[in-house]
């Protein structure tokens, strides 16, 4: 029998009782490696064209493109400005990707991503479509965070598969575009059917460092989540029972439009690539999930992006503001804020183990929120309204920050802030008070008894009613939901390690008793993403 994504989502809940029975063991030594290495497969070499992006990281992730809400330019700007080249595509690749620092554990050096992700084992990769560009001849490429370079799997110009696959005119008119994919089984090995929710969770924090450093390096980008999955599969030579596309990022633009002509069909490929371990295991509940939202071609995932904006709906599911007493967020403007560069933020960034019991003040925390939770650019309309923009993005600054998800917070040590549980209202910057009162050890049962989530100074959970969000947008909308909480949750990341004395995680949690929690406002959703802040021990 096959199973749909809010069925898979519903058969991988947590509870007490699930993690109680449900415990293994890890065969470390069928553990697969956290990189794809391909066989005789010619390489372009990245190395030393790496671009820091100076701007600070409080100011690139509160913008979702780089030229503000609409993604216009004004009349008289340098196209040229606008394609990038291989330096460039360098930096996005290395900031979203890279290996950016290795950490010394028990005696081991550990390669450390530039994002997070689940368990350090990196299932995320990046692929590249491009035109010719400064440095780099149109083709297909595989990014190789190893070695810093791009494995060459096409060469020519094949953007033309992509803007058919997504009929999406930000596709077609940008000079590349960076497509995400899961390896399923390399976080299987540890989390099994949950990967489906991982694969999500971990590309949507990868793509939160690429639309900053996008932003910074002032290049135009957007998540496309609509596209037929199969023929962006065969592009890049990957099999979805193993390895299946995410999400396609349209990076730049200018890069004048590729005929549909050109590439009506391309021939199948099948690079031959290192084993990821002995014994490599197939999980079908996932592959069934991934498949249930597939769409079979461009007009098809056209469709799928406009259908559901017919109602002008201005959210999916997200609930209602109630009456209970409002705090302002209190954000340092831009002169002030922590001028802490996105290239050292995203090097600093890591996944704190151990917070101390000291209060962060609610001005951080403002700032943090404020900057992080203004809206994902994707090509799902926000809001429900698509309106024509100069770059037919779609995007709107006057729309909803959160179209899917809900943001709740729980407050343990937060100066100038009552401890409680609130409902954080992005477009008026307020919390709303839910519940007054310390609850640190409800915090901490909640994100699996971990102590973390207890000694957070917060704990900010994203949820959705992912029923409304299904009955809008098909299955395909329950990765859209999963998308922009983890996208907002990268965000937070950032803003978080943008300020020196402050850490951050991300946790997992029992789904059900989290909802519970937050009820009667959080009734009819489930959770997508925790996110903890605090202070780090030494």
């Amino acid at each position: 029998m096959s199973t749909d994504a809010p069925d898979c989502h519903e058969r991988t809940k947590h509870s007490p009782e699930s993690v109680r029975s449900g415990g293994r063991g890890l065969n470390f030594e069928n553990k697969p490696t956290p990189y794809k290495a391909y066989v005789d497969r010619p390489a372009v070499a990245m190395v030393d064209r790496i671009r820091p992006p100076q701007q600070s990281a409080l100011s690139t992730i509160a913008e979702p493109s780089a030229d503000g809400a609409t993604g216009e330019r004004t009349a008289g700007d340098d196209t040229r400005a606008r394609i990038p080249d291989l330096e460039a595509l360098t930096t996005l690749c290395y900031y979203a990707a890279g290996v950016t620092k290795t950490i010394d554990r028990r005696g081991r050096s550990i390669p450390f991503r530039a994002a997070a992700t689940t368990g350090a084992l990196y299932h995320v990769d990046l692929y590249v479509v491009c035109a010719d560009i400064d440095g780099l001849a149109a083709g297909v490429y595989h990014f190789d965070p190893r070695t810093l370079s791009l494995d060459v799997l096409r060469e020519g110009e094949y953007r033309s598969v992509l803007a058919a696959a997504t009929n999406h005119d930000g596709v077609a008119d940008a000079p590349l575009s960076v497509v995400t994919t899961s390896t399923w089984w390399r976080n299987a090995w540890k989390y099994g059917d949950r990967t489906f929710r991982h694969a999500f969770w971990d590309s949507g924090t990868t793509l939160a460092n690429l639309l900053s450093v996008a932003h910074a390096l002032e290049y135009r980008a957007e998540i496309v989540t609509g596209f037929a999955d199969e023929p962006v599969a065969q592009l890049l030579g990957v099999d979805p029972t193993r390895e299946a596309p995410l999400e396609i990022v349209p990076i730049g633009a200018g890069g004048g439009t590729p005929s549909s002509a050109d590439r009506p069909f391309v021939e199948p490929i099948e690079p031959e690539t290192e084993p990821l371990s002995p014994n490599e295991r197939e999980f079908p509940l996932i592959h069934d999930a991934w498949a249930a939202g597939t769409l079979a071609d461009g007009d098809a995932a056209e469709s799928w992006r406009f259908g559901a904006s017919a109602d002008g709906v201005e959210t999916r599911g997200t609930r209602e503001p109630g009456g209970g007493e409002r705090v302002a967020l209190d954000p340092v403007d831009h002169e002030t804020a922590s001028s802490r560069p996105l290239h050292r933020t995203i090097r600093r960034r890591g996944s704190c183990r151990e917070y101390v019991r000291e209060p962060i003040s609610f001005r951080k925390l403002s700032t943090v929120l404020d900057r992080a939770v203004r809206g994902v650019p994707m090509d799902v309309p926000r809001g429900g309204i698509l309106e024509d923009s100069a770059d037919g993005d779609g995007t709107d600054g006057d729309r909803p920050p959160l179209s899917f998800v809900d943001a709740y917070v729980i407050a343990n040590g937060v100066s100038g802030l009552e401890s409680g549980t609130y409902h954080y209202h992005p477009a008026a910057g307020e919390l709303e008070l839910l519940r007054a009162g310390e609850f640190r050890r409800e915090a901490s049962h909640l994100a699996l008894d971990q102590r973390l989530g207890g000694d957070a100074a917060a704990c900010i959970y994203f949820l959705a009613d992912l029923e409304a969000v299904v009955d809008a947008y098909g299955d395909r909308g329950y990765r859209v939901a999963q998308l922009e909480a983890a996208v907002t949750a990268g965000r937070l990341y950032l803003g978080t390690y943008a300020h020196r004395r402050l850490g951050g995680t991300g946790l997992t949690f029992y789904d059900d008793l989290v909802a519970d929690f937050f009820a009667p406002r959080s009734d009819g959703q489930t959770p997508m993403f925790l996110y903890t802040i605090g202070r780090p021990a030494p």
